[in-house]
Protein backbone atom coordinates (compact mmCIF):
# COMPACT_ATOMS: atom_id res chain seq x y z
CA UNK A 1 0.00 0.00 0.00
CA UNK A 2 1.12 3.32 -0.50
CA UNK A 3 1.91 6.08 2.50
CA UNK A 4 -0.85 8.18 1.51
CA UNK A 5 -4.11 7.97 2.78
CA UNK A 6 -6.44 6.12 0.26
CA UNK A 7 -9.27 8.16 -0.61
CA UNK A 8 -12.60 7.86 -2.45
CA UNK A 9 -12.31 9.08 -5.96
CA UNK A 10 -15.09 11.42 -6.25
CA UNK A 11 -15.81 12.35 -2.62
CA UNK A 12 -12.23 12.81 -1.64
CA UNK A 13 -13.13 11.28 1.52
CA UNK A 14 -11.38 8.51 2.98
CA UNK A 15 -11.71 5.08 2.32
CA UNK A 16 -11.15 1.65 3.77
CA UNK A 17 -11.17 -1.22 0.92
CA UNK A 18 -12.21 -4.05 3.26
CA UNK A 19 -16.30 -3.37 2.75
CA UNK A 20 -15.55 -3.46 -1.10
CA UNK A 21 -12.94 -6.52 -0.98
CA UNK A 22 -16.07 -8.38 0.98
CA UNK A 23 -18.56 -7.93 -1.95
CA UNK A 24 -16.20 -10.31 -4.22
CA UNK A 25 -16.89 -13.43 -1.81
CA UNK A 26 -19.58 -15.16 -4.47
CA UNK A 27 -18.80 -12.61 -7.26
CA UNK A 28 -16.69 -13.39 -10.32
CA UNK A 29 -17.45 -10.57 -13.08
CA UNK A 30 -14.30 -9.46 -12.91
CA UNK A 31 -12.08 -12.40 -13.96
CA UNK A 32 -15.01 -12.76 -17.22
CA UNK A 33 -14.43 -9.31 -18.02
CA UNK A 34 -10.14 -9.70 -18.14
CA UNK A 35 -8.30 -9.93 -21.00
CA UNK A 36 -5.67 -11.13 -19.93
CA UNK A 37 -7.15 -14.31 -18.27
CA UNK A 38 -9.21 -14.91 -21.15
CA UNK A 39 -5.58 -15.97 -22.93
CA UNK A 40 -3.52 -17.06 -20.35
CA UNK A 41 -4.72 -20.00 -18.25
CA UNK A 42 -1.92 -19.04 -15.69
CA UNK A 43 -3.21 -15.42 -15.25
CA UNK A 44 -5.47 -16.14 -11.71
CA UNK A 45 -7.82 -12.92 -12.87
CA UNK A 46 -8.09 -9.66 -11.28
CA UNK A 47 -10.74 -11.38 -8.23
CA UNK A 48 -6.90 -12.82 -6.85
CA UNK A 49 -5.17 -10.23 -7.69
CA UNK A 50 -7.32 -7.55 -5.74
CA UNK A 51 -9.04 -8.48 -2.69
CA UNK A 52 -7.97 -11.63 -2.18
CA UNK A 53 -4.20 -11.12 -2.06
CA UNK A 54 -5.62 -7.89 0.26
CA UNK A 55 -7.23 -10.33 2.75
CA UNK A 56 -3.93 -12.62 2.40
CA UNK A 57 -1.50 -9.54 3.18
CA UNK A 58 -3.80 -8.81 6.29
CA UNK A 59 -2.33 -12.20 7.48
CA UNK A 60 1.10 -10.54 7.89
CA UNK A 61 2.14 -13.86 7.06
CA UNK A 62 2.19 -14.00 2.76
CA UNK A 63 4.47 -11.92 0.01
CA UNK A 64 2.82 -10.27 -2.76
CA UNK A 65 2.01 -13.45 -5.45
CA UNK A 66 4.29 -12.70 -8.68
CA UNK A 67 1.25 -12.89 -11.08
CA UNK A 68 0.24 -9.49 -10.14
CA UNK A 69 2.89 -8.58 -12.90
CA UNK A 70 0.84 -9.72 -15.54
CA UNK A 71 -1.99 -7.94 -14.72
CA UNK A 72 -2.14 -5.36 -17.82
CA UNK A 73 -3.46 -2.66 -16.04
CA UNK A 74 -6.34 -1.93 -18.76
CA UNK A 75 -8.87 -1.36 -15.27
CA UNK A 76 -11.81 -2.98 -17.18
CA UNK A 77 -12.35 -4.92 -13.92
CA UNK A 78 -12.93 -1.58 -12.46
CA UNK A 79 -15.92 -1.00 -15.18
CA UNK A 80 -16.88 -4.47 -14.85
CA UNK A 81 -17.48 -4.64 -10.86
CA UNK A 82 -21.35 -4.55 -9.79
CA UNK A 83 -20.35 -3.81 -6.88
CA UNK A 84 -17.74 -0.49 -7.23
CA UNK A 85 -14.53 -2.49 -5.48
CA UNK A 86 -11.25 -0.70 -6.18
CA UNK A 87 -9.82 -3.51 -7.87
CA UNK A 88 -7.51 -1.38 -10.24
CA UNK A 89 -6.46 0.80 -7.21
CA UNK A 90 -5.50 -2.44 -5.06
CA UNK A 91 -3.79 -3.77 -8.37
CA UNK A 92 -1.40 -0.70 -8.43
CA UNK A 93 -1.09 -1.13 -4.55
CA UNK A 94 -0.05 -4.70 -4.73
CA UNK A 95 2.64 -3.78 -7.34
CA UNK A 96 4.32 -1.44 -5.89
CA UNK A 97 4.50 -3.16 -2.65
CA UNK A 98 5.87 -6.32 -4.54
CA UNK A 99 8.42 -4.25 -6.76
CA UNK A 100 9.51 -2.14 -3.78
CA UNK A 101 10.23 -5.67 -1.54
CA UNK A 102 10.31 -8.71 -3.79
CA UNK A 103 11.93 -7.88 -6.72
CA UNK A 104 15.42 -7.90 -7.46
CA UNK A 105 16.78 -4.23 -8.40
CA UNK A 106 19.81 -6.01 -10.14
CA UNK A 107 17.15 -8.50 -12.51
CA UNK A 108 16.32 -8.08 -15.78
CA UNK A 109 12.92 -7.67 -15.66
CA UNK A 110 13.65 -4.87 -13.04
CA UNK A 111 15.91 -2.86 -15.02
CA UNK A 112 13.42 -3.30 -17.99
CA UNK A 113 10.62 -2.42 -16.68
CA UNK A 114 12.23 1.13 -14.93
CA UNK A 115 13.31 1.51 -18.57
CA UNK A 116 9.60 1.13 -19.97
CA UNK A 117 8.11 3.40 -17.24
CA UNK A 118 10.37 5.91 -18.15
CA UNK A 119 10.17 6.61 -21.66
CA UNK A 120 9.68 10.31 -20.84
CA UNK A 121 12.71 10.15 -19.27
CA UNK A 122 15.11 9.03 -22.47
CA UNK A 123 12.75 10.52 -24.61
CA UNK A 124 14.55 13.79 -25.14
CA UNK A 125 17.77 12.68 -25.64
CA UNK A 126 16.34 10.23 -29.01
CA UNK A 127 14.30 13.17 -30.08
CA UNK A 128 17.17 15.44 -30.53
CA UNK A 129 18.47 13.31 -33.49
CA UNK A 130 15.62 11.89 -34.28
CA UNK A 131 17.20 10.37 -37.69
CA UNK A 132 19.96 8.74 -36.06
CA UNK A 133 17.83 7.29 -33.36
CA UNK A 134 15.21 6.44 -35.50
CA UNK A 135 17.76 4.27 -37.88
CA UNK A 136 19.71 2.93 -34.62
CA UNK A 137 16.21 1.56 -32.95
CA UNK A 138 14.77 -0.09 -35.72
CA UNK A 139 18.23 -1.65 -36.84
CA UNK A 140 17.47 -5.12 -36.75
CA UNK A 141 21.08 -5.93 -34.74
CA UNK A 142 19.47 -3.40 -32.19
CA UNK A 143 15.88 -4.95 -31.37
CA UNK A 144 17.85 -8.23 -31.22
CA UNK A 145 19.95 -6.79 -28.53
CA UNK A 146 17.09 -5.26 -26.77
CA UNK A 147 15.33 -8.55 -26.57
CA UNK A 148 18.67 -10.70 -25.59
CA UNK A 149 19.80 -7.97 -23.07
CA UNK A 150 16.42 -6.59 -21.11
CA UNK A 151 13.74 -8.87 -22.55
CA UNK A 152 12.43 -6.11 -24.63
CA UNK A 153 10.56 -7.50 -27.59
CA UNK A 154 12.07 -7.17 -31.27
CA UNK A 155 8.62 -8.65 -33.05
CA UNK A 156 7.84 -4.73 -32.62
CA UNK A 157 9.01 -1.39 -34.67
CA UNK A 158 10.38 0.87 -32.83
CA UNK A 159 7.82 4.39 -32.65
CA UNK A 160 9.70 7.02 -34.61
CA UNK A 161 10.51 9.96 -33.42
CA UNK A 162 9.14 12.90 -34.81
CA UNK A 163 11.52 15.81 -36.92
CA UNK A 164 10.04 18.66 -34.19
CA UNK A 165 8.84 18.26 -31.16
CA UNK A 166 5.05 19.30 -30.46
CA UNK A 167 6.24 21.77 -27.94
CA UNK A 168 9.34 23.25 -30.01
CA UNK A 169 6.18 23.66 -32.26
CA UNK A 170 4.25 25.43 -30.37
CA UNK A 171 6.79 27.90 -28.91
CA UNK A 172 8.17 28.43 -32.65
CA UNK A 173 4.30 28.99 -33.51
CA UNK A 174 4.35 31.54 -30.82
CA UNK A 175 3.21 30.37 -27.38
CA UNK A 176 0.78 30.63 -25.28
CA UNK A 177 0.17 34.07 -26.32
CA UNK A 178 -0.05 33.54 -29.69
CA UNK A 179 -2.67 31.09 -28.80
CA UNK A 180 -4.99 33.71 -27.24
CA UNK A 181 -4.73 36.47 -30.17
CA UNK A 182 -5.86 33.18 -32.17
CA UNK A 183 -8.43 32.43 -29.59
CA UNK A 184 -9.61 36.27 -29.83
CA UNK A 185 -10.01 36.19 -33.53
CA UNK A 186 -11.46 32.83 -32.97
CA UNK A 187 -14.46 34.20 -30.83
CA UNK A 188 -15.04 37.35 -32.89
CA UNK A 189 -15.51 35.95 -35.94
CA UNK A 190 -18.01 33.49 -34.00
CA UNK A 191 -20.10 35.99 -32.89
CA UNK A 192 -18.78 35.31 -28.68
CA UNK A 193 -17.51 37.98 -26.60
CA UNK A 194 -14.07 38.38 -27.68
CA UNK A 195 -12.80 38.87 -24.19
CA UNK A 196 -13.96 35.39 -22.56
CA UNK A 197 -11.33 34.23 -19.58
CA UNK A 198 -14.31 30.93 -19.51
CA UNK A 199 -12.47 29.42 -22.65
CA UNK A 200 -9.14 28.78 -21.63
CA UNK A 201 -7.61 25.05 -21.69
CA UNK A 202 -4.34 23.90 -20.38
CA UNK A 203 -3.21 21.45 -22.96
CA UNK A 204 -2.13 17.72 -21.05
CA UNK A 205 -0.11 16.11 -24.25
CA UNK A 206 1.76 13.60 -22.55
CA UNK A 207 5.36 12.41 -23.48
CA UNK A 208 4.40 10.51 -26.54
CA UNK A 209 2.24 13.05 -28.06
CA UNK A 210 5.15 15.35 -28.00
CA UNK A 211 8.16 13.22 -29.66
CA UNK A 212 6.42 10.64 -31.73
CA UNK A 213 2.86 12.19 -33.03
CA UNK A 214 3.28 15.74 -32.55
CA UNK A 215 0.46 15.88 -35.71
CA UNK A 216 -2.01 14.83 -33.00
CA UNK A 217 -1.25 17.91 -30.50
CA UNK A 218 -1.26 20.16 -33.43
CA UNK A 219 -4.62 18.62 -34.70
CA UNK A 220 -5.74 19.60 -30.62
CA UNK A 221 -4.47 23.01 -30.67
CA UNK A 222 -6.12 23.96 -34.23
CA UNK A 223 -9.36 22.37 -32.83
CA UNK A 224 -9.70 24.18 -29.71
CA UNK A 225 -8.41 27.87 -31.08
CA UNK A 226 -11.27 27.34 -33.59
CA UNK A 227 -14.03 27.28 -31.05
CA UNK A 228 -12.00 30.02 -29.11
CA UNK A 229 -10.13 28.46 -26.67
CA UNK A 230 -7.11 29.80 -25.55
CA UNK A 231 -4.78 27.16 -25.45
CA UNK A 232 -1.69 26.70 -22.48
CA UNK A 233 0.86 24.25 -23.10
CA UNK A 234 2.53 23.53 -19.13
CA UNK A 235 5.36 22.17 -17.95
CA UNK A 236 4.44 18.21 -17.46
CA UNK A 237 5.83 14.57 -17.01
CA UNK A 238 4.47 11.35 -17.97
CA UNK A 239 1.38 10.91 -16.13
CA UNK A 240 2.11 7.81 -14.32
CA UNK A 241 0.19 5.46 -16.36
CA UNK A 242 3.01 2.81 -17.52
CA UNK A 243 4.51 3.44 -13.27
CA UNK A 244 1.63 2.07 -12.07
CA UNK A 245 1.31 -0.65 -14.62
CA UNK A 246 5.05 -1.71 -13.66
CA UNK A 247 5.10 -0.53 -9.96
CA UNK A 248 7.05 1.70 -9.99
CA UNK A 249 5.36 3.56 -6.87
CA UNK A 250 8.04 6.17 -6.59
CA UNK A 251 8.62 7.45 -9.98
CA UNK A 252 4.84 7.58 -10.20
CA UNK A 253 4.39 9.84 -6.99
CA UNK A 254 7.13 12.13 -8.11
CA UNK A 255 5.18 12.83 -11.72
CA UNK A 256 1.91 12.98 -10.43
CA UNK A 257 2.99 15.48 -7.84
CA UNK A 258 4.68 18.07 -10.59
CA UNK A 259 1.99 17.42 -12.91
CA UNK A 260 -0.51 18.49 -9.70
CA UNK A 261 1.23 20.96 -8.77
CA UNK A 262 1.64 22.66 -12.32
CA UNK A 263 -2.15 21.61 -13.37
CA UNK A 264 -3.37 22.80 -9.89
CA UNK A 265 -1.95 26.51 -9.87
CA UNK A 266 -3.70 27.07 -13.91
CA UNK A 267 -6.91 25.89 -12.78
CA UNK A 268 -6.91 28.13 -10.34
CA UNK A 269 -6.58 30.49 -12.53
CA UNK A 270 -9.78 29.16 -14.61
CA UNK A 271 -8.16 26.67 -17.14
CA UNK A 272 -9.57 23.10 -17.21
CA UNK A 273 -7.31 20.53 -18.35
CA UNK A 274 -7.34 18.76 -21.62
CA UNK A 275 -5.72 15.54 -22.51
CA UNK A 276 -5.73 14.12 -26.04
CA UNK A 277 -4.50 10.51 -24.71
CA UNK A 278 -7.24 8.62 -22.45
CA UNK A 279 -4.78 6.94 -20.35
CA UNK A 280 -3.33 10.35 -19.37
CA UNK A 281 -7.08 11.42 -18.46
CA UNK A 282 -7.65 8.66 -16.75
CA UNK A 283 -4.55 8.85 -14.47
CA UNK A 284 -5.21 12.49 -13.72
CA UNK A 285 -8.58 12.23 -12.96
CA UNK A 286 -8.58 8.48 -11.24
CA UNK A 287 -5.44 6.92 -10.23
CA UNK A 288 -4.47 9.85 -8.73
CA UNK A 289 -7.25 10.96 -6.52
CA UNK A 290 -6.87 7.25 -5.68
CA UNK A 291 -3.27 6.75 -4.54
CA UNK A 292 -2.33 10.45 -3.53
CA UNK A 293 -2.97 13.23 -1.69
CA UNK A 294 -1.01 16.45 -2.89
CA UNK A 295 -2.45 19.67 -2.22
CA UNK A 296 -4.70 20.30 -5.55
CA UNK A 297 -5.06 16.39 -6.52
CA UNK A 298 -9.03 16.99 -6.22
CA UNK A 299 -8.84 20.10 -8.06
CA UNK A 300 -7.23 18.50 -10.81
CA UNK A 301 -9.30 15.49 -11.12
CA UNK A 302 -12.48 17.43 -11.01
CA UNK A 303 -11.33 19.75 -13.87
CA UNK A 304 -9.51 17.14 -16.09
CA UNK A 305 -11.72 16.33 -18.94
CA UNK A 306 -10.50 13.72 -22.63
CA UNK A 307 -10.30 16.47 -25.26
CA UNK A 308 -13.60 15.12 -27.56
CA UNK A 309 -15.67 15.22 -24.43
CA UNK A 310 -14.85 18.49 -23.21
CA UNK A 311 -15.90 19.52 -26.51
CA UNK A 312 -18.82 17.88 -26.79
CA UNK A 313 -20.24 18.98 -23.72
CA UNK A 314 -19.11 22.72 -24.02
CA UNK A 315 -19.43 23.28 -27.54
CA UNK A 316 -22.35 22.68 -30.46
CA UNK A 317 -20.09 19.93 -31.87
CA UNK A 318 -22.42 17.90 -33.44
CA UNK A 319 -24.36 20.82 -35.05
CA UNK A 320 -20.71 21.71 -36.37
CA UNK A 321 -19.62 18.43 -37.75
CA UNK A 322 -23.44 17.90 -39.25
CA UNK A 323 -22.07 20.83 -41.63
CA UNK A 324 -18.44 19.63 -42.02
CA UNK A 325 -16.79 16.91 -44.84
CA UNK A 326 -13.57 15.66 -45.22
CA UNK A 327 -12.01 14.12 -48.82
CA UNK A 328 -12.82 10.79 -49.55
CA UNK A 329 -9.29 9.87 -49.93
CA UNK A 330 -8.85 11.69 -46.53
CA UNK A 331 -9.59 9.01 -44.39
CA UNK A 332 -11.99 6.56 -45.71
CA UNK A 333 -13.79 4.13 -43.83
CA UNK A 334 -12.75 4.52 -40.29
CA UNK A 335 -12.14 1.20 -38.32
CA UNK A 336 -12.64 2.65 -34.26
CA UNK A 337 -11.30 0.94 -31.45
CA UNK A 338 -12.13 2.33 -28.10
CA UNK A 339 -9.64 2.16 -25.95
CA UNK A 340 -9.90 0.34 -22.30
CA UNK A 341 -9.39 3.46 -20.33
CA UNK A 342 -11.65 5.09 -22.68
CA UNK A 343 -14.90 2.58 -21.67
CA UNK A 344 -13.58 3.45 -17.87
CA UNK A 345 -14.53 6.71 -18.54
CA UNK A 346 -17.34 6.24 -20.23
CA UNK A 347 -16.64 8.26 -23.37
CA UNK A 348 -16.12 4.64 -25.34
CA UNK A 349 -18.96 5.49 -27.96
CA UNK A 350 -18.39 9.27 -28.83
CA UNK A 351 -16.02 9.25 -31.39
CA UNK A 352 -17.94 7.27 -33.50
CA UNK A 353 -21.81 9.16 -32.31
CA UNK A 354 -19.89 12.73 -33.49
CA UNK A 355 -18.36 11.68 -36.23
CA UNK A 356 -21.22 9.39 -37.73
CA UNK A 357 -22.84 12.26 -40.00
CA UNK A 358 -19.51 14.02 -41.28
CA UNK A 359 -19.68 13.27 -45.32
CA UNK A 360 -16.06 11.09 -45.93
CA UNK A 361 -15.43 10.21 -41.88
CA UNK A 362 -17.86 6.90 -42.51
CA UNK A 363 -16.51 5.98 -38.62
CA UNK A 364 -17.22 2.07 -37.67
CA UNK A 365 -17.11 0.74 -33.78
CA UNK A 366 -14.79 -2.70 -34.40
CA UNK A 367 -16.50 -3.93 -30.78
CA UNK A 368 -15.18 -4.18 -27.27
CA UNK A 369 -12.58 -6.04 -27.41
CA UNK A 370 -8.89 -5.28 -25.79
CA UNK A 371 -6.49 -4.12 -27.76
CA UNK A 372 -3.96 -6.00 -25.97
CA UNK A 373 -0.51 -3.82 -25.64
CA UNK A 374 -1.73 -2.06 -22.33
CA UNK A 375 0.78 0.25 -22.51
CA UNK A 376 4.60 -1.56 -21.54
CA UNK A 377 2.57 -4.62 -21.51
CA UNK A 378 3.45 -5.82 -25.05
CA UNK A 379 6.71 -4.71 -25.45
CA UNK A 380 7.60 -7.00 -22.79
CA UNK A 381 9.65 -10.59 -24.90
CA UNK A 382 7.52 -12.57 -22.27
CA UNK A 383 4.22 -10.89 -22.86
CA UNK A 384 4.33 -10.51 -26.66
CA UNK A 385 1.87 -13.89 -27.71
CA UNK A 386 -0.73 -13.00 -24.54
CA UNK A 387 -0.73 -9.11 -26.09
CA UNK A 388 -1.19 -10.44 -29.55
CA UNK A 389 -3.61 -13.22 -28.75
CA UNK A 390 -5.56 -10.48 -26.66
CA UNK A 391 -5.72 -8.29 -29.88
CA UNK A 392 -6.52 -10.87 -32.38
CA UNK A 393 -10.31 -9.71 -32.36
CA UNK A 394 -9.68 -6.35 -32.62
CA UNK A 395 -7.82 -7.33 -35.63
CA UNK A 396 -10.05 -9.54 -37.24
CA UNK A 397 -12.83 -6.92 -36.69
CA UNK A 398 -10.92 -3.85 -38.40
CA UNK A 399 -10.14 -6.58 -41.30
CA UNK A 400 -13.82 -6.83 -41.49
CA UNK A 401 -14.22 -2.66 -42.11
CA UNK A 402 -14.20 -1.76 -45.55
CA UNK A 403 -10.96 0.51 -46.26
CA UNK A 404 -8.01 0.22 -44.24
CA UNK A 405 -7.80 3.45 -41.89
CA UNK A 406 -8.33 3.13 -38.03
CA UNK A 407 -8.94 5.37 -35.53
CA UNK A 408 -8.35 5.48 -31.79
CA UNK A 409 -7.26 8.06 -28.80
CA UNK A 410 -4.59 6.00 -27.46
CA UNK A 411 -1.52 6.03 -28.43
CA UNK A 412 -0.22 2.72 -27.43
CA UNK A 413 -3.48 0.89 -28.97
CA UNK A 414 -2.60 3.07 -32.15
CA UNK A 415 0.78 1.12 -32.52
CA UNK A 416 -1.15 -2.34 -31.59
CA UNK A 417 -3.52 -1.94 -34.21
CA UNK A 418 -1.26 -0.66 -36.69
CA UNK A 419 0.89 -3.50 -36.05
CA UNK A 420 -1.76 -5.83 -36.13
CA UNK A 421 -3.38 -4.93 -39.33
CA UNK A 422 -0.65 -2.54 -41.65
CA UNK A 423 -3.36 -0.01 -41.38
CA UNK A 424 -2.64 3.68 -40.67
CA UNK A 425 -4.37 4.95 -37.47
CA UNK A 426 -5.54 8.71 -36.94
CA UNK A 427 -7.05 10.44 -33.94
CA UNK A 428 -10.28 11.75 -33.69
CA UNK A 429 -8.41 15.04 -33.06
CA UNK A 430 -6.82 14.90 -36.61
CA UNK A 431 -10.41 13.86 -38.15
CA UNK A 432 -12.16 17.20 -36.23
CA UNK A 433 -8.80 19.20 -37.57
CA UNK A 434 -9.64 17.84 -41.55
CA UNK A 435 -12.96 18.78 -40.84
CA UNK A 436 -13.61 21.91 -39.21
CA UNK A 437 -10.16 23.38 -39.67
CA UNK A 438 -8.90 25.61 -42.99
CA UNK A 439 -5.20 26.14 -42.19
Amino acid sequence: MTEDELTDVFTGESMDLRPGSDDCYKCSTCDTECPVAEVDDDFPGPKFQGPEQWRLKRKEDHDIDSSVMSCSNCMRCDDACPSDVPLSQMHNSAREEYVDEQMDKFSREYVRNRILANYGRLAPLGSKFPRLTNAIMSNPVTKWVNEKLLGITSEREFPAFAEQTFRDWFEERGGNEASKRRARAAREQRGEAVENEEKRVAYFHGDYSNYNTPEVAKALVRVFESFGYEVAVPEQRCSGTPMFANGMGDDARRAAKFNVETLAALVERGYDVVCSCTSCSMALRQEYPELYSFDGTAKVAANTYEALEYLRVNEDLSGELAEANVPDEEFGDLAYHAPCHARNQGIAGQAVELLADVDGANPEDVGDSCSGISGTYGWKAEKYDVSMAIGEEMFDHMESVDGETGMTECPTCAMQMEHGTGYEIRHPMEVLDTALVAE
